[in-house]
């Protein structure tokens, strides 16, 4: 404990979220550093949890064990005061001679003795019971500035979550919901400073964490818009080649065999690439658990046959018409509008990233030469190389862009405090590149025009970087 540096020790009962609720605000999702679990007394020391910029700590969170004897505990601390008012000379005697007795409750309250700040986390689903005001009695009489958190891990009876609110306000300085398992950024940002309000001495270190926190949030953006960048780049520019020698036009069987494998490679390096940003992203926000499902066995991606899903991804046909019309005469412009919401042009790739492209070949039969069909392009040249890649849909950026800030909304949607495994391959919700504004869309048109016959316009990157940060920075 220093003077210096604000510690808050979070306390509670058993299973009341204390340490998932550290894991949220903390964005620790690492069971080696911060273990959460459904397990009853599963914290049993108190473990320092240090908030640390640039090699400097800034603010101290100390996870607690949960109290176990919060009534007896009570009666003890009132004998040590003899009839009198107990206070916090009387906690610090219960911590000094009661470890014996009661080793979880003087866990829990000696960084408290000691100068930290309370946290004490409770979930309203639960009935008020006498357990819960005798460890509010505790805690007011060791005389610390107090928050009370509503973690709730169920459904509340009606008006019991008023109940505890009144009861909470009557011995805490503050009140506020605070739910682990689905909080996100702002809500992590309004706990901090709700320090602020119960303990104005160390006003300027939570300012400075604030400060910083809100720092590493715009450059995790502004790299989560480079990353995506870079990847819309790579899948437009790739371009599978093989050789077809003489023998393999002869030879349908083993031109068809051939083809069949290009398409095949293409698809799982379009794949990889898509992997790659994501993996980035996660790693940007610090996630360990979610996964990227490349099984085709349990690929659970769009239904690319649907009209469904052709209503919800990439740009309706009138917006692509008006960007290819707005970009003006660049590769990609001159869409087939006749394509109808049942092609499985762009949306068959997408399908494909993760692995579930069998759907696709229709057991492995594919288009001649120089012709097209669901959007993959084959050109022989002189008879001796073969070219697979890009689709030739004009939606195949749009919702290659659209899959992947969906995906980059699902990574921030969730808290660090859940512990399930889950996968993040399969990316859900509604369009968002059609709530661009329409200058915004031929802009990125243009772009993906250039990139699509192999020459990005580096001219553009910075327009297109500016876009998509704008559009990170307001993904509810």
């Amino acid at each position: 404990m220093s003077e210096a540096i604000p510690s808050f020790a979070v306390v509670g009962r058993v299973n009341a979220g204390k340490t998932a609720t550290l894991a949220t605000l903390l964005e620790v999702d690492d069971n080696d550093v911060l273990r959460v679990s459904a397990t009853p007394g599963e914290t049993t020391r108190v473990q320092a949890l240090p908030v640390v910029y640039h090699g400097e700590e800034l603010v101290r969170f100390l996870d607690t064990p949960g109290f176990q004897q919060p009534v007896e505990a009570m009666r003890e601390i009132e004998r040590i005061a003899g009839g009198g008012t107990p206070g916090p000379p009387h906690v610090q005697r219960f911590v000094a001679e009661c470890g014996a007795r009661f080793p979880d409750e003087v866990r829990l309250l000696e960084p408290v003795v000691a100068g930290a700040g309370v946290l004490y986390v409770v979930d309203p689903s639960n009935p008020l019971r006498d357990a819960f005001l005798a460890e509010m009695e505790i805690l007011r009489w060791t005389g610390r500035p107090r928050l009370a958190l509503l973690n709730p891990q169920g459904d509340i009876p009606p008006g019991q979550e008023s109940a505890w609110r009144e009861r909470l306000g009557a011995t805490f300085n503050l009140v506020r919901t605070f739910d682990a398992h689905s909080a996100r950024y702002e809500e992590r940002r309004k706990l901090l400073e709700s320090l602020l309000q119960i303990d104005e001495r160390h006003g300027d270190a939570i300012r400075r964490v604030l400060g910083k926190m809100e720092d590493e949030w715009q450059e995790r953006r502004e790299l989560s818009a480079e990353a995506i960048v870079d990847f819309l780049e790579k899948s437009l520019l790739l371009r599978v080649h093989e050789p077809l020698d003489e023998k393999d036009q002869g030879l349908p069987a083993r031109r068809e065999r051939k083809r069949t494998e290009m398409s095949e490679r293409y698809f799982k390096k379009l794949a990889e690439i898509e992997n790659d940003c994501v993996k980035e992203l996660l790693k940007l926000y610090r996630h360990h658990l979610l996964r990227i499902d490349a099984d085709p066995a349990s690929h659970r991606g769009l239904d690319l046959a649907t009209e469904e899903t052709w209503r919800k991804w990439g740009l309706g046909r009138g917006q692509l018409a008006a960007a290819g019309a707005i970009a003006g005469g660049a590769a990609g412009a001159a869409f087939d509008l006749g394509v109808g919401v049942h092609s499985l042009g762009a949306g068959t790739v997408i399908g494909a990233l993760g692995g579930g492209i069998a759907a696709f070949f229709k057991g492995g039969s594919l288009p001649e030469l120089k012709m097209k069909f669901g959007g993959i392009k084959l050109a022989g040249g002189d008879g001796r190389n073969l070219v697979v890649g890009p689709p030739a849909s004009p939606n195949f950026p749009w919702v290659l862009l659209d899959s992947m800030l969906l995906r980059y909304q699902n990574i921030i949607d969730r808290a660090h405090g859940r512990r399930d495994v889950e996968a993040v391959g399969s990316a859900t919700g509604e369009s968002r590149v059609r709530l661009l504004p329409s200058e915004q869309r031929s802009v990125l048109q243009k772009w993906f025009a250039s990139c699509l016959k192999g020459s990005p316009d580096r001219g553009l990157e910075p327009e297109v970087f500016g876009i998509l940060n704008g559009v990170l920075a307001h993904v509810p």
